[in-house]
């Protein structure tokens, strides 16, 4: 009996991915104006952030329903498998209520994870779970290990705009336009399961520092476990100038760094230009 790893997209692992390593892809619906898409199976990220460029509405995002998780339980149970969910943080989504409440149709043959992050941090979880299913660890294992990890999960990304914050009414609009005016860089995390603001910069050049800053003093990068870095909007180039400024972080101790976009979840807030870093502290 074989572990099915389920997932949703706000993880944002590519589909191919998911397919090609055996897992079974829940998407998250999107509302663009009247349109809805399923986030990485009908709408691409790049096309994501075309739409989104280019209109005044706001996405919106919805959980993923019970009635698919359940589906997706009960052909991975009916194939002999058994059924482990690792949802996006259940504070800042009902997709991980979703999946509790199907589980619990099934007598203990599924298992949810509440991830208690989102995109890149939710990924490297996965990727870790990944890592210990081809060891042989069983369900109840995994589940628990799981849940001792998330907790050294560090996620910091830097933010190109303030303005996707005000559509999202987190912010007043009066602080978007002087921001804006100011240059400044948001420094968001993932903090107890939500996005918090944690730091500003004043230009992109110091916003780098800031990201290198914060990692930095974390308790240190643990190089044994999975990383990511991710960028969100039409072109990596933000993304490729952090990595090269950030190079004594990563030389020496890391082959190539894994890479993602950002999808709907959290680029809807976000906005194009975001540059961000998973990894899990020692």
């Amino acid at each position: 009996m074989a572990i099915k790893l389920i997932i949703d997209s706000a993880s944002d692992i590519p589909v191919s991915y998911a397919k090609e390593h055996g897992m079974t892809y829940l998407p998250l619906p999107v509302t663009i104006g009247e349109k809805q898409y399923l986030s990485g199976v009908d709408i691409t990220p790049q096309a994501f952030y075309e739409i989104l460029i280019e209109s005044d509405c706001l996405p919106v995002t919805s959980q993923v329903s019970p009635f698919a998780f359940e589906q997706a339980f009960r052909t991975a149970i009916e194939q002999g498998d058994t059924p482990v969910a690792i949802t996006l943080s259940s504070k800042l989504s009902g997709t991980y209520q979703s999946a509790c409440i199907a589980a619990a149709n099934f007598g203990g043959q599924a298992f949810v994870v509440d991830s208690m992050n989102v995109s890149l941090g939710q990924a490297i979880l996965v990727y870790y779970a990944e890592r210990l299913i081809a060891q042989g660890i069983s369900a109840p294992a995994l589940v628990s290990e799981l849940d001792r990890a998330k907790q050294k999960i560090k996620v910091v990304a830097l933010l190109d705009t303030l303005e996707y914050l005000k559509k999202g009414g987190r912010i007043s609009a009066a602080t978007a336009v002087v921001g804006g005016i100011l240059s400044i860089k948001p420094v968001v995390s993932v903090v107890n399961g939500e996005v918090q603001l944690i730091g500003k910069a004043r230009g992109s050049k110091q916003g780098n520092n800031l990201l290198n800053e914060m990692v930095a003093n974390s308790h240190g990068v643990d190089f044994s476990m999975p990383l990511t870095l991710a960028f969100s909007g039409l072109s990596d180039a933000l993304l490729q100038k952090y990595i090269a400024d950030s190079h004594q972080l990563w030389e020496g101790r890391v082959s190539n760094l894994p890479v993602l976009t950002i999808g709907a979840t959290i680029g809807t807030h976000a906005g194009p230009g975001a540059i961000g870093v998973a990894f899990f502290e020692q």
